[in-house]
C-alpha cells in the first residue's frame, strides 16, 4: 500500500506548486486582478448581451474568462518590466479571482433576464395577449438597476453556510468548475504558458477580423432589408422561409461551442418546425385563427409557436427534474452510507466540520482541505446579510412592481435556501444547473395565485426572475468556490470577488442593455429575435389561464407534451442501456427552442459546428485546444461590432450604401422604374 500512495502523491498537482506559499488576502485581490477584471467583465458582459438578445443561447464564459484573464495579466506584468517597476508575481490564485470576479458579472446578463423577463414585460413581447395594462411593465433603467441589487446578492450569502458540506464531506464534483481549476492550474507550468500563448493569438485575430467585418457590414445596411445579412443563400424561395445563413459570427461561434448532439437537435427542431408543422398551420388561417392578425400575436400562429415549444420544454425540464432530483437522493444516500461505515455514524449532515475526521487520502486533498477551511466566513454573517437583504427586499420589490405583494416575496425568500442547496447540489452532481426549473415554476405558482385582472403576468414574470437570480447565483457561487478549492485559493477571496463582480454586473449589464435597448426604441436596429422573451411571455401567459388563445393551441400543446416525454424516456433509457442508436437520438431542449427562433440562427450554428468537426478530424489535438479560442473570437468581435453600430446609430451615422438581393423579375422592374425615372428629367 505505501508504494501506491507514493505514486499517487508523485503525480500529485499540488507536489508541482509545492515550494511556492500560499498568498495572503491582499497578494490575491490585488489592483492588478480589480483592473483586468474590470475591463473584461465590460468586455464580455456586452458579448453576453448580444448573444442573449439575439440567439437567447449562452455559452459559458468560465474557460475564455480565466485564458484571457491570464494573457492579459501576463501582458500587463510586460509591460511593468520594461518599465522597471516592481510588481507582485503573477499567481493561479489571482487568476482564480479574475475569472470568478468577470463570470459574476457576465452571469448576471442571464440571471437579470435581460433577454427573458424583462423583456417579456414589455409592449414588443406582449403584443395581441392582454389588453390591461398592469400586465406590461416596459424597462425602465433605474428601476432595473435596483432591482439587480436587491435580488443579485443573496444566493451567494445563502450557499456559503453549505460550502464545507459540499465540497469537503460530500466532494461533489462540480464537473466545469473542475476542468476550469485544471486549466488555470495548467498555465502556471511552463507547457501550459506555450499552450495559452498559441490559443490567445488565435482568440485576438479572430476577434479583430470579426469586429472589422461587422462594421464592413455596416456600411452596406442603410435601409430596411440592406445589408450582406438579408443575403438569399439557398435562393429566394428558402430565403421567404427565413432558411438562409446572415454571416452573424455569433451564431457560428455558439456553434462551434456547443456538443455536436444540441446542433444536431436544433437542426432537427428547425425542419420540423419551420419546414412542417407551420407551413401547414399557415394554411389554417381564417379557419383556425383570424387573418388579420400579425405574426406577433398569440392570438395567431405565433400562439402555436410558443405553446408547441413551450409544451416540450416543460416535458423535458419535469423529466430532468425528476431525473437529478433521484440522482442527488441517490448519491447523498450513498454517501450517508459510506461515511457511517467509515464510522461516522453520528455525524449531523450541517454539522462542523474538522479535517481530521475526514478520509482524507492524498497530499493534494490534505493541501487543499486545509487551506479551504483555513479563511473561515462566519455562518451567522452570512445568514444574518441573507435575512437582512430578504427584509429591505420583501419592503421594496412590491414597490418596484405592484404586481407582487408583500406575502409573495416573503414566501420567494422563505423557501430560496431549502430550494438553493438542492439546486446546487444537483448541479454539482450533474453539472446541470435548473434555475430556469424552478424559475418557471415559480412563474406558474405565483401567476395563478396573483390572477390576469390584478397583474398576473408581470407577478409571474418577477417572481420567477427573483427565483433564477438567487437559485442561478447560488450555484455559480458553489462551482466558484469548488474551482477556488482546486487551485488553492481562500474561499473568502472567492467570496469578496463574486461580490466585486456582482456589484459591477448590477451597473454594467443595465448600462449595456439600455444601449440596445435605445437603438431599438428609435426604430434604427432592432433587439434580436428575443426568442427566451417570447418564451417567458408565454408561461406567464399560461400561468394565469388560456385567455385569447387560438382553436386548437392547447390540444397540439397537450400532444407535443406527450411526444417530448416519450422522446426524452427513449433517451434516457438509451444511454443507460448503451443502445447503438443513443447517439441519434435528439435532444428535447434543442428541438423546442427551433419552435421560437428563425432557421437562420440554428443554420448559424450548424455551420460552426461544421467547422469544429472537420477541424477535428483533420487535427483532433490542435481542432480541440484551438476551436474554443477560435469560436470565443468570433462571439467576442460580433458581439463589440454589435455594439459599435448601436453606438453609430445613436449618434445618427447613416450607412452610405444599400445593398438588397432581388429577383431577376424583380430586378428589371427596378430598371424600368428606374429608367421612367430617369426620363422624366
Amino acid at each position: 500500500m505505501e508504494p501506491a500512495n507514493d505514486l499517487q502523491e508523485g503525480l500529485s498537482t499540488e507536489h508541482a506548486f509545492e515550494a511556492e506559499p500560499v498568498p495572503s488576502l491582499s497578494e490575491t485581490i490585488t489592483p492588478r486582478s480589480l483592473v483586468v477584471s474590470f475591463i473584461l467583465s465590460v468586455t464580455l458582459s456586452v458579448v453576453a448581451m448580444k448573444v442573449t438578445l439575439s440567439s437567447g443561447f449562452i455559452p459559458s464564459f468560465s474557460i475564455p474568462a480565466g485564458l484571457l484573464g491570464f494573457c492579459v495579466s501576463r501582458a500587463s506584468i510586460r509591460i511593468l518590466d520594461y518599465f522597471a517597476v516592481s510588481h507582485l508575481p503573477f499567481t493561479r490564485q489571482e487568476n482564480t479571482i479574475i475569472q470568478t470576479c468577470v463570470v459574476a458579472c457576465s452571469s448576471i446578463t442571464f440571471t437579470g433576464g435581460f433577454g427573458t423577463y424583462v423583456l417579456a414585460m414589455g409592449k414588443k413581447a406582449a403584443v395581441g395577449d392582454v389588453n390591461a395594462q398592469n400586465n406590461i411593465e416596459e424597462p425602465s433603467f433605474a428601476r432595473m438597476i435596483t432591482f439587480l441589487f436587491l435580488i443579485s446578492f443573496a444566493g451567494m450569502f445563502i450557499i456559503m453556510p453549505f460550502r464545507k458540506v459540499m465540497i469537503i464531506r460530500h466532494r461533489l464534483t462540480f464537473p466545469s468548475g473542475t476542468a476550469t481549476a485544471h486549466l488555470i492550474n495548467s498555465f502556471h507550468t511552463p507547457q501550459g504558458v506555450k499552450q495559452a500563448r498559441e490559443q490567445v493569438t488565435l482568440l485576438f485575430k479572430s476577434f479583430g477580423g470579426t469586429m472589422a467585418w461587422s462594421l464592413f457590414q455596416w456600411f452596406f445596411a442603410s435601409g430596411p432589408g440592406c445589408g450582406f445579412k438579408f443575403f438569399p443563400t439557398f435562393g429566394l424561395e428558402a430565403y421567404k422561409h427565413g432558411f438562409f445563413f446572415d454571416f452573424s459570427m455569433t451564431n457560428v461561434g455558439i456553434g462551434m461551442m456547443c456538443p455536436y448532439m444540441i446542433v444536431f437537435s436544433v437542426f432537427i427542431g428547425t425542419i420540423i418546425s419551420c419546414g412542417i408543422i407551420w407551413p401547414y398551420i399557415e394554411t389554417k388561417e381564417g379557419i383556425w385563427y383570424p387573418s388579420n392578425l400579425g405574426p406577433n400575436s398569440l392570438n395567431g400562429i405565433r400562439g402555436y409557436k410558443v405553446f408547441i415549444g413551450l409544451s416540450m420544454i416543460m416535458a423535458d425540464c419535469l423529466f430532468v427534474f425528476l431525473c437529478i432530483m433521484a440522482r442527488t437522493a441517490c448519491a447523498m444516500v450513498k454517501r450517508r452510507r459510506q461515511a457511517m461505515q467509515g464510522g461516522g455514524g453520528n455525524v449531523q449532515p450541517f454539522q462542523g466540520i474538522d479535517i481530521a475526521d475526514q478520509p482524507v487520502k492524498s497530499f493534494d486533498d490534505r493541501r487543499r482541505a486545509q487551506v479551504f477551511l483555513r479563511d473561515e466566513i462566519p455562518d451567522s454573517v452570512t445568514i444574518g446579510c441573507y435575512v437582512l437583504l430578504s427584509i429591505v427586499s420583501i419592503v421594496a420589490i412590491p414597490h418596484l412592481y405592484p404586481q407582487l405583494r408583500y406575502s409573495h416575496v416573503a414566501l420567494i425568500y422563505l423557501a430560496a435556501p431549502v430550494f438553493a442547496f438542492c439546486n446546487a447540489y444537483g448541479f454539482g452532481v450533474t453539472d446541470m444547473n435548473l434555475a430556469s426549473t424552478y424559475c418557471k415554476i415559480a412563474m406558474f405558482v405565483f401567476g395563478s395565485w396573483v390572477g390576469i385582472k390584478s397583474g398576473g403576468v408581470v407577478a409571474a414574470l418577477v417572481a420567477g426572475g427573483i427565483t433564477i437570480s438567487i437559485l442561478g447565483n447560488a450555484a455559480d457561487v458553489a462551482q466558484d468556490l469548488k474551482t477556488g478549492y482546486l487551485t488553492l485559493t481562500s474561499p473568502r477571496a472567492v467570496f469578496i470577488s463574486e461580490v466585486i463582480g456582482t456589484t459591477v454586473g448590477c451597473i454594467i449589464n443595465p448600462t449595456v442593455f439600455w444601449v440596445f435597448y435605445r437603438v431599438y426604441k428609435t426604430g434604427n436596429g432592432d433587439m434580436g429575435d428575443m426568442p427566451y422573451a417570447k418564451l417567458y411571455r408565454g408561461f406567464a401567459m399560461l400561468s394565469v389561464g388560456e385567455q385569447g388563445l387560438p382553436r386548437h393551441s392547447m390540444l397540439l400543446f397537450k400532444i407535443f407534451f406527450v411526444l417530448a416525454l416519450a422522446l426524452s424516456v427513449l433517451r434516457e433509457v438509451a444511454n443507460r442501456k448503451k443502445w447503438c442508436i443513443r447517439g441519434y437520438i435528439p435532444s428535447t431542449i434543442g428541438m423546442a427552442i427551433t419552435f421560437f427562433m428563425p432557421p437562420r440562427v440554428p443554420i448559424g450554428m450548424c455551420i460552426g459546428s461544421l467547422v469544429a468537426y472537420l477541424w477535428e478530424k483533420i487535427d483532433a489535438g490542435r481542432g480541440r485546444m484551438l476551436s474554443p479560442a477560435l469560436a470565443s473570437g468570433l462571439i467576442c468581435g460580433d458581439g463589440l461590432g454589435s455594439l459599435l453600430q448601436s453606438m453609430l446609430t445613436l449618434m445618427d451615422a447613416r450607412a452610405p450604401i444599400c445593398i438588397k438581393f432581388l429577383s431577376r423579375g424583380d430586378n428589371v422592374k427596378l430598371d424600368a422604374f428606374l429608367a421612367t425615372l430617369h426620363d422624366m428629367r
